[in-house]
C-alpha cells in the first residue's frame, strides 16, 4: 500500500514558477512508475508527465520544455518543476504511482495561474 500526498500548489502570475511535490509513504517507492496528471474545471483529467523507476521521463506536448519531472528515491518524493506558467495550466494537479496491478492516486493540489 502506498499513500501519496501532493503539496506546493498555489496562486502564481503568468510566467511564474512553482514546484510541486508528491510524498509517498509505504514500501516500494523506488519500483513504481510515477506520474503527474491535472484536471481543469469542467475538463477531463489529463496526463502531464511520467518518470519511470529508472528515471526515464516523458511529457505531454503542452508542457514540454516548461515542466520538469524528477524523483528523489532517498526521500520517497517526486517533483514537478513548472516554469513559464500560463493561465491554461490552471488545474488540480494529481500524482499517481503504478506498478503492475497496483495503482495509487494522491488527493491533488490546486495550481492557479492568474494576474
Amino acid at each position: 500500500q502506498v499513500q501519496l500526498v501532493e503539496s506546493g500548489g498555489g496562486l502564481v502570475q503568468p510566467g511564474g514558477s512553482l514546484r510541486l511535490s508528491c510524498a509517498a509513504s509505504g514500501s516500494g517507492f523506488t519500483v513504481y512508475t510515477m506520474y503527474w496528471y491535472r484536471q481543469a474545471p469542467e475538463k477531463e483529467r489529463e496526463w502531464v508527465a511520467t518518470i519511470t523507476s529508472d528515471g526515464l521521463t516523458n511529457y505531454a506536448n503542452s508542457v514540454k520544455g516548461r515542466f520538469t519531472i524528477s524523483r528523489d528515491n532517498g526521500k520517497n518524493t517526486m517533483y514537478l518543476q513548472m516554469n513559464g506558467l500560463e493561465p491554461e495550466d490552471t488545474a488540480v494537479y494529481y500524482c499517481r504511482a503504478r506498478r503492475a496491478a497496483d495503482n495509487y492516486w494522491g488527493q491533488g493540489t490546486q495550481v492557479t495561474v492568474s494576474s
